[in-house]
């Protein structure tokens, strides 16, 4: 088993954030760290990174992940050998592992250059992705027989993008399937009543040359290709196994999308944002509405398909995978008593079909 982690955080739309963010870990890898703790889905420590009480099959599996956020959440699984006759299957904890290094704003889809004589910014997000992939295929990835494409935030957005491709680049018999942690991103009105994040996505598809490598059956059924960079636009046109865990109030969403600074100048919701405990009645009711838009977008995902999986929960978090206490621990989140390790590994291994929702 493989696992490659894709590390992430957000993305640049325009010039003067470009630049700034060359500055910094998120846009060049010579001030990234050069250690990462690898834990959650990542670990290698078998009580902290088990599945549920059900046999195991000895495998070669791969998990990809795709990292995203303050701290480097993305990772793909690549390849190793796990093998147990039955008791407590711990689904992960010894396959290989790849993280992936998040650099190019714009979940590594991008491909252009920006040079007006005065400064030079290359915007090559997708050629690093293939790069990246090509590298590992002779390193074991081209001979993996399982393998798990992850990610966070916005390496969770990138698995999306890339999910079918991964799958089209390993064996033909091999058993590839894609999880998004807080990838799902929705294409929702901010409370002024403004596609916020629509316009946002828009500049950035259009500054990093992202249309092209969007994916064509979707861009060729919609108006606006640029929307197929929202996952719930590029979800239908996935064959790839997938699974969805996300927070029904994501902070980030929250924070960025239905109650960003641009929409709130007074600052109305800053106690809200910080406590959800002291948001009001009314702002109850609005985050309301953002869990009942990411159902309802969700909601074909849910009824249609036996092989995909979901874990939605009401945590007021952005990534759970990679979090010790969100993905297993004594009291990480649990939906009809299953933590997030157990209804993931469920449904990789085709124990059960895991859909679940708070």
């Amino acid at each position: 088993m493989t696992t490659w982690p894709v590390p992430g955080g957000g993305w640049c739309n325009d010039i003067s954030s470009c630049l700034e963010r060359a500055k910094t870990r998120r846009g060049s890898t010579r001030y990234m760290s050069k250690l990462e703790v690898f834990s959650g889905i990542l670990s290698n420590n078998a009580s902290l990174n088990p599945g549920s009480l059900h046999y195991l099959i000895s495998q070669l599996p791969y998990l990809l992940r795709l990292v995203c956020g303050k701290v480097a959440v993305g990772h793909v699984i690549l390849a190793g050998t796990t093998g147990f006759s039955g008791g407590l299957s711990y689904d992960f904890y010894n396959w290989n592992r790849v993280k992936l290094r998040y650099c190019d704003g714009a979940s590594f889809s991008g491909d252009s250059k920006f040079d007006n004589g005065t400064s030079l910014l290359y915007f090559r997000g997708q050629k690093i992705w293939e790069a990246i992939i090509h590298d590992l295929l002779p390193k074991g990835l081209s001979r993996a027989r399982k393998a798990l494409l992850s990610g966070c935030s916005a390496g969770g957005l990138a698995t999306f993008l890339h999910c079918d491709n991964f799958t089209k680049i390993l064996p033909s018999n091999a058993s590839v399937k894609c999880l998004s942690d807080a990838g799902f991103f929705l294409d929702e009105r901010d409370i002024s009543l403004n596609y916020s994040m629509r316009s946002f996505y828009h500049d950035l598809v259009a500054l990093q040359g992202i249309e092209q490598n969007l994916n064509p059956n979707c861009t060729r059924s919609i108006s606006n290709p640029k929307l197929c960079f929202f996952p719930q636009y590029a979800l239908n046109y996935i064959s790839t196994p997938y699974f969805i865990l996300n927070s029904a109030y994501d902070v980030f969403q929250f924070h960025h999308s239905l109650v960003p600074p641009s929409a709130d100048l007074h600052g109305h919701w800053n106690r809200c944002k910080l406590d959800p405990a002291a948001c009001s009645a009314y702002q109850i009711s609005v985050l309301q509405g953002l869990r009942r838009d990411m159902l309802v977008a969700l909601y074909p995902f849910y009824k249609n398909s036996r092989r995909d999986g979901m874990f939605l929960n009401s945590c007021f978090a952005h990534c759970q995978s990679e979090s010790q206490d969100t993905w297993f621990a004594v009291d990480s989140p649990r939906i009809h008593n299953k933590t997030i390790a157990e209804a993931v590994g469920d449904w990789y291994f085709s124990r059960k079909i895991t859909k679940e929702i708070d």
